[in-house]
């Protein structure tokens, strides 16, 4: 088996806390690149372990399988109690300097290594510039850029040296919105100069971070593609690939998510995006549009295919194909260190008056 099978560009999820044996059949086809984790197939600790060892132990040795998972912290992490619960990203964007977000990045990477996880789909760089804004909010870690840009590359750094990759999302920026794209396509009628200047710094840092990976936004950016959202427009995708020279592996957010999903086929969830400049395709539970993907990647031209693949080729001999050490004494969950590390995040910083 090979990594540069069509399929290793799909990564899905699925229900339960084993392997369905349909999934479970083309993992060892090398047919799927990667499957991410959510809290429903979550149990405990020992659950956890085992079916990570197993969807790894399930690929053919030419084709490791990548397994991510969405812990950012706040309302978005699925390994919760006894896993250390994690104050959101807000928390660190308020507190001075980034030394703080390396030591969360450097935990939160130490319980996904304990598990065996290979890809956190954090962090988050979207700017809060919406205080209506459903979605994002504090999953931000301000409402500056700066800021943004200076706490993503910090957390970016961190986790990725512990071994484990990171994912800046939402390119171009999902934090002006006021419609969670799972439920509908929000709109953003913001021009080149505004996207410059508010939107696209923290993924530029985040960029020259060496982030392993990034995930796009299911928005519409009408100046820039009156038809299409960024995660289907080359208008869009261009930004990132050209302006801001990223040649790493980038995801489509979810394709069942309502913003693309009531508007788009599948031939123009999938392909329509490997033309945009997305190299990896999400599929986070059914089974019908994940075989649905997997027929129109496989019948692709080998010319569209050729850059997603070397990209991810790429990112799994770099992030998930040799054993990752945890040390013995850091072994959990519990983590006492870590839980005391997020309650001290938690605290409010104190104000000094002059």
């Amino acid at each position: 088996m090979s990594l540069w099978q069509p399929g290793q560009l799909l990564f899905v999820g699925f229900a339960g806390h084993v392997v369905p044996p349909d999934l479970a059949e083309r993992i060892r086809e090398g047919r799927i690149g990667g499957v991410i984790l959510f809290a429903r197939n979550i149990r405990d600790p020992e659950q956890v372990r085992g079916l990570v060892r197993d969807l790894h132990d399930l690929a053919p040795a030419g084709a490791p399988l990548t397994v991510a998972i969405d812990q950012e912290g706040g309302r978005v992490q699925r390994l919760r109690d006894p896993w250390t619960v994690w104050p959101p990203m807000r928390a660190l964007g308020e507190r001075p300097g980034v030394v703080d977000t390396e030591r969360f990045a450097r935990a939160l990477a130490l319980e996904l290594l304990d598990m065996g996880i290979d890809l956190d789909f954090a962090p988050v760089v979207d700017v809060d510039s919406n205080p209506a804004n459903p979605v994002i909010g504090d999953r931000s870690f301000a409402r500056e850029p700066g800021l943004v840009g200076a706490h993503g590359a910090a957390f970016v750094r961190a986790m990725q040296a512990m071994g484990v990759a990171a994912c800046a999302k939402h390119f171009p920026g999902h934090g002006d919105t006021d419609l969670d794209s799972h439920l509908a396509l929000p709109k953003l009628d913001l021009d080149l100069a505004r996207l410059r200047t508010r939107e696209l710094p923290p993924f530029r840092a985040c960029v020259e971070a060496e982030v392993a990976t990034m995930m796009t936004a299911h928005v519409l950016f009408p100046r820039l593609d009156p038809k299409r959202p960024a995660t289907l427009s080359p208008d869009v995708m261009a930004l990132l690939r050209d302006e801001l020279g990223y040649d790493g592996l980038v995801f489509s957010d979810d394709l069942e998510m309502k913003a693309v999903a009531d508007h788009f086929s599948v031939e123009q969830r999938s392909i329509g995006a490997l033309e945009a400049g997305v190299d990896a395709l999400l599929v986070c539970s059914q089974t019908d549009l994940r075989e649905e993907v997997l027929s129109k990647l496989e019948r692709a031209p080998d010319k569209l295919l050729e850059g997603p693949l070397r990209r991810l080729v790429a990112f799994k001999q770099a992030f998930g194909s040799t054993p990752r050490i945890v040390p013995m004494t850091e072994i959990g969950p519990p983590f006492a260190s870590h839980q005391a590390l997020a309650e001290e995040l938690a605290q409010p910083i104190p104000v000094v008056e002059s």
